[in-house]
């Protein structure tokens, strides 16, 4: 059965606009609310934000539809995605909610559900809750009204917590690090995690307004942060997003390193250490082919999901394996965390810093990536993969490129786009491809 509101996200779409209205909101907490609250026992739901002005309006509608069905619900404030996944674990929580659209523009919002054990819940469990918002949804008797309390020490736990992914008596003094939180839900947390280990912080991106979060900064934009670390002379810049479950790294000659160089890092150095499970990363059909043959000679299996960050965490749960994430930026590490946070993947590789006594120059780029080009292109009401002359542009695309590369071509799981991604060693080649079908879809879109 497919679902009709959760994407490979959560829930998400333009705030004010249905599905993400304080109606729907309501209705999804008085169904999630119902779904955890099966018996007449306490039942607990831990809910966090990130910075967005419309992040309070779902917040409070939220809040309502989980107390109408007798959930006692904790308010964590802006925190980032993972502190609700490990602060539903450690509350013992029933359900921790997370309202963010992550990388989107601030006119975006959305919601992610935890279960009580900090992962994102499954498939079935949206399904269900999705035919619960769409049914008659029994409330709680007068009585049995659940209680909201704000917890005003939720930020100070994940700091904490944070820290105890860096080694205990290891500190990063004489280290000037770059933060950029995007403007949002990590900007008290990550530069405070990064004082309190001793580094010398210049932050970027700590002023939300509820209207500026990723804009113009964070791991969309590394930029930013590249320019203060040529200005600051920083020794390694970390871009978060705007609910820091992804992070983006900048060496010292401002030159940036995505997601699947990180990986390539921590899995070297995890395997080196007989750390990594299995001898395995777990990654999705995004990441570079580069990755790919980097791992192999190391003796490093790499295993491809499909795009997002819950897939990876599957597939990383299902075989045991420890190490997962995207090119992206999500970095999942399951010694520490349920789901990708970009600041214990950053404090990652400064710890690599400051153990091999090497610039961040030396670790960012450990393989040399194959050309890799993407296209996004918007579409409306019509499904352009599902027209006749974008599919005869794909056939040709492939038949051009043959063994020497690959193409993925797939519609976004949070925004209405088709990304159109190849690789291939002749860079000439991957041009025209992608060109081409790019040109297809948006005739078609």
């Amino acid at each position: 059965m497919g679902r009709k509101y959760f994407g490979t996200d959560g829930v998400r779409g333009l705030a004010n606009t249905h599905p993400m209205t304080a109606e729907m909101a309501l209705r999804l907490g008085a169904a999630a609310g119902r779904y955890f609250r099966k018996d007449k026992k306490s039942h607990r739901v831990v809910i966090g934000k990130d910075t967005r002005r419309s992040s309070y309006m779902i917040e409070a509608a939220l809040t309502a539809g989980f107390a109408s069905t007798g959930m006692e619900v904790f308010l964590l404030g802006p925190v980032p995605t993972p502190a609700v996944g490990m602060l539903a674990r450690s509350m013992r929580a029933d359900v921790g909610v997370m309202i963010s659209a992550s990388h989107n523009p601030y006119h975006d919002n959305g919601i992610k559900f935890f279960g009580p054990d900090g992962y994102k819940l499954s498939d079935d469990a949206e399904i269900e809750i999705e035919q619960l918002v769409d049914g008659d949804i029994k409330l709680a008797s007068p009585e049995n009204i659940g209680r909201v309390q704000r917890i005003d020490d939720g930020l100070g736990r994940y700091i904490e917590f944070a820290k105890t992914a860096f080694p205990r008596r290891r500190l990063l003094d004489g280290m000037k690090v770059v933060i950029d939180c995007a403007n949002g839900a990590a900007y008290k947390a990550a530069p405070t995690v990064l004082w309190e280990l001793g580094a010398d912080v210049i932050p970027v991106g700590v002023s939300p307004d509820g209207f500026n979060i990723n804009e113009g900064c964070g791991s969309t934009c590394p930029k930013t942060a590249a320019q203060a670390v040529i200005m600051h002379k920083a020794d390694v810049g970390i871009c978060l997003d705007g609910d820091a479950d992804r992070v983006i790294m900048i060496d010292e000659n401002g030159v940036v390193a995505d997601g699947d160089q990180i990986m390539g890092l921590i899995a070297g150095r995890w395997c080196d250490q007989g750390a990594l499970a299995q001898d395995t990363l777990v990654a999705t059909v995004m990441s570079n082919m580069g990755l790919e043959k980097h791992l192999r000679g190391r003796g490093i299996t790499m295993l491809r999901t499909d795009v997002g960050d819950r897939h990876v965490v599957q597939a990383m749960r299902k075989g045991g394996y420890n190490l997962g994430g995207e090119q992206s930026g999500h970095i999942v590490m399951s010694d520490y965390v349920t789901t990708g946070d970009g600041l214990i993947a950053g404090l990652q590789f400064l710890n690599a810093m400051m153990q091999s006594d090497k610039p961040a120059s030396a670790l960012a780029h450990v393989f040399k990536p194959y050309p890799q080009l993407l296209e996004n292109i918007r579409y409306t009401d019509t499904d352009p993969l599902e027209v006749a002359s974008v599919k005869v542009a794909i056939a040709e695309g492939e038949a051009a490129l043959q063994s020497n590369g690959r193409l993925l071509i797939r519609k976004s799981g949070t925004e209405p786009l088709v990304r159109v991604m190849g690789e291939c060693e002749d860079a000439t080649l991957l041009r025209r491809v992608v060109g081409d079908i790019a040109a297809a879809v948006k005739a078609a879109a």
